[in-house]
């Protein structure tokens, strides 16, 4: 597995205050049980074709996950190796708290967004999976987006979310455990919603397990918000993202 080495400060001063309403807060009250909104990073010099991976899993785990993976992602990432037989696949856990203090998540998208253009700039033709679980789900959404949320003003001389160009290296988008829009606005009515951006709409698979109080409207079951590792759905988004990886095309599945 990649270092997480990377850190940009200034990203994170970007939007720290984008995140102050604790948007991602609603994703972290169901932690698991048992327990890019980034400034363009130095561009890195390319590296060699042969040391470039076929595939990088860019994943973020959920709420008091240790640092990694995640199981959730850890079965995702097992799955999609498996489908992708053939191919090497670097796997790269974003690099953020995953607690309770919800402003935190900020350096996850930081980090997310840094990793896809540094793979980008110095790989161009590995293609990219992104992800998240839980409060990683909810990181992974915003590092997609195609803009600030209105009333969220970032610090002066920044520019905002990742370069469109970054769009075409990612292959897939995997998340589950989503927070939905009423979740969310139980926590804070002012939270900005979690969209995904246009450019990776078509390529982005949602796993919402019925009951599910964070992403399935009326869900009361905590236990299905830790059920992602193993009730089918981490190898049905490994599918299509393996899919994506493979045709580059696609196929929309919500689910």
């Amino acid at each position: 597995m990649k270092s997480n080495a990377r850190s940009d400060t200034r990203s994170l001063t970007r939007v720290s205050r984008w995140l102050a309403a604790p948007a991602v807060a609603a994703a972290a009250l169901m932690a698991p049980q048992a327990t890019g909104l980034a400034e363009a990073a130095p561009e890195p010099a390319a590296t060699p074709a042969s040391s470039c991976p076929d595939v990088e899993v860019v994943f973020a785990r959920g709420t008091f996950e240790a640092p990694g993976l995640g199981a959730t992602g850890q079965a995702f990432v097992d799955s999609l190796t498996s489908q992708l037989a053939g191919k090497s696949v670097n796997v790269y856990a974003v690099n953020y708290p995953a607690s309770l203090d919800f402003r935190q998540a900020a350096a996850g998208i930081v980090d997310a967004s840094n990793e896809v253009e540094a793979v980008a700039a110095s790989c161009p033709n590995t293609k990219i999976v992104l992800g998240g679980y839980s409060q990683g789900a909810a990181v992974a959404a915003y590092t997609t987006t195609d803009s600030i949320p209105a009333g969220f003003d970032l610090p002066d001389g920044i520019t905002g979310p990742m370069p469109p160009a970054m769009a075409s290296h990612v292959a897939a988008v995997a998340l589950f455990g989503t927070p939905d829009s009423w979740f969310l606005g139980l926590v804070d009515h002012a939270a900005p919603p979690i969209v995904i951006g246009n450019s990776y709409a078509a390529k982005t698979i949602q796993m919402c397990a019925p009951g599910d109080p964070v992403c399935f409207p009326g869900g009361l079951d905590r236990s299905a918000h830790s059920s992602y590792k193993d009730n089918g759905m981490a190898v049905q988004a490994a599918g299509f993202a393996a899919n994506a990886v493979t045709s580059g095309s696609p196929q929309t599945a919500d689910a």
